[in-house]
Order: structure tokens, then sequence, then C-alpha cells
């Protein structure tokens, strides 16, 4: 399916054409704001950083788009509840929420510091919820939408030194399969997007040692994949409503090969794992 399929899908699903996209300063969460946009999607974006956020709207209305812009932070439950609601009163409602906004962390779980434990999750996990809580209100309302979550291949993947960041994308993923019991039947819609190494800005505000952030950022420089192919290819598979959208292609295979043989994958997975500190204790048995 093209891209031009994809959200021509997507607009004959849903023709007030409304979206709520929080991350939406860079990244995947701009471009899927950017592929929207060209479809004349009246574009709610919410974003940590002002500056970036103000860039991405002019950019988007230099372009043609209705947009409305909301500085601030997915981890405060009344802001996102707030802005999501402001959004919908103006546009007359919403059909497609993106929970995008996330960050990283990296390192052994041992030394993974308590509050990056609470950081992550507070944008990762908590970040997700209240923007499904915020959203779902006004998708009942019409009986209709689409939630979008984008976790991460992290979340079935579980390398070695990525224990916060796995746990949390997991978590998304297993929070919008319940969701996705939730709605049969309803006429909404949830989809987790999982995509691999593709170029972003993520490792800008990663909480790392500096191996695991240079190993990070080598990955990404070589996965040959940018925001905007995986923009196209998330809202694509949405659009022909799947549940799991794993991208790119080649991480399909390590998806049901953890889905059909999990001990074996997790060993497969353990050869990731970086050398342990000279003097670390070693693993129990």
């Amino acid at each position: 399916m093209s891209e031009t399929q994809a959200v021509t899908i997507l607009s004959r699903r849903f023709p007030a054409k409304r979206a709520f996209v929080t991350g939406a300063a860079s990244g995947l969460g701009r471009a899927i704001a950017t592929e929207l946009a060209a479809a004349g999607w009246q574009l709610g974006l919410l974003d940590l950083s002002g500056q970036r956020l103000a860039e991405a709207e002019a950019a988007l209305r230099g372009a043609g788009a209705a947009t409305r812009a909301y500085a601030g932070d997915v981890a405060d439950e009344s802001f996102v509840r707030a802005s999501v609601d402001d959004f919908a009163r103006r546009a007359g409602g919403l059909d497609l929420m993106v929970n995008n906004a996330g960050v990283a962390a990296a390192g052994a779980i041992e030394a993974t510091l308590p509050t990056d434990w609470r950081w992550i999750t507070d944008i990762n996990l908590f970040g997700v919820v209240w923007g499904c809580q915020a959203a779902l209100p006004h998708l009942r309302s019409t009986g209709a939408g689409l939630v979008l979550n984008v976790a991460s291949s992290a979340g079935f993947a579980a390398a070695p030194q990525m224990s916060a960041y796995n746990a949390t994308k997991a978590a998304v993923i297993s929070l919008t399969e319940t969701l996705a019991a939730e709605f049969e039947g309803t006429g909404i819609q949830a989809s987790v997007a999982m995509p691999g190494f593709f170029s972003t800005h993520l490792l800008s505000t990663m909480r790392a040692p500096a191996e695991q952030r240079a190993m990070a950022q080598r990955l990404m420089q070589g996965s040959g994949e940018d925001a905007t192919s995986a923009a196209r290819a998330i809202l694509g598979a949405a659009a022909g409503g799947h549940l799991h959208i794993v991208w790119p292609g080649k991480y399909r295979l390590a998806w049901r090969l953890k889905r059909l043989f999990p001990r074996w994958f997790v060993r497969r997975v353990a050869q990731m794992r970086a050398p342990r500190p000279a003097g670390a204790n070693p693993r129990p048995g």
C-alpha cells in the first residue's frame, strides 16, 4: 500500500479528518503529522519542546495545514487531557489519536537509576495511558476512531542493557492489545506500532552510558530507514486495520520467532549482551 493510498483510506474512514499527535515536533511524530497534513487533516500537536513545536507548526501551516499546538509534558495527565479536550472542542471532535511521544534509557538493570526508571515510565507508559484516556470519550461519542500507540521492536526483542526502555515499550504493546479487546464491537480501532531502528531524534534525550549510546547511534545510522518511511508504513498498516504493526519487514521474522520459540529467541538475543565489566558478579545459573 502506498502512502497516498494509506492516508486516502484513513480519510475515507474518517472524513472529518481530525488527529491529535504527541511528540509531534520531531522524528516520527512530525513525519506522521506531515503525511496527514498533506491530506487536509486538522491537527493537534503536542510536544515538550516549545521551540521545536513552533517550528513544526510553522512548517505545517506553511503547507496549508490547520493546526493547534500544545507545548507541555505527556507525563502530566491534566495537561494531556486539557489539550486533547481543547482540540476536540475546536475541531468538532476527534478521529485519530497518535500516542507517539517517547524517550530512551539504556544500561544494565542494576545500574539504571530509580529516577531514570520513573522518568521513562512516566513518559513512555503513562504518557500513552493519559493520551488514551483523554481521547476515548471523544471517540466513544461518535462510535468510531483510531488509537495508534507507538511502541518499539524493543518491546518484544528485549535486548540486553535496555531494561527500562524494553519494559515500557512492552507495556504499551500489552496496553494496546487490551484496548483492542475492550473496543471489540464498538467501531473504535486500536493499533500498536513496533518499529525497529530508523533515523530519528530519540538519542538527543537518551539517558545511557557512553558505550550504549554509541551502539544505538551506530544501529540507527546503519538502518537505512528514516522517519518519513516509518510514518508512511505505519499509517498504511493502521489504515488496513492491523493491530500489530512491525516495521521494517525484516523485523517481522523476529516477531514471529519470539512468539513461536520464546526461550530460543531469548538465548539468541542474549548474544547481543555487552561484555560484563571487570569484577562484576557472575550471572546466576
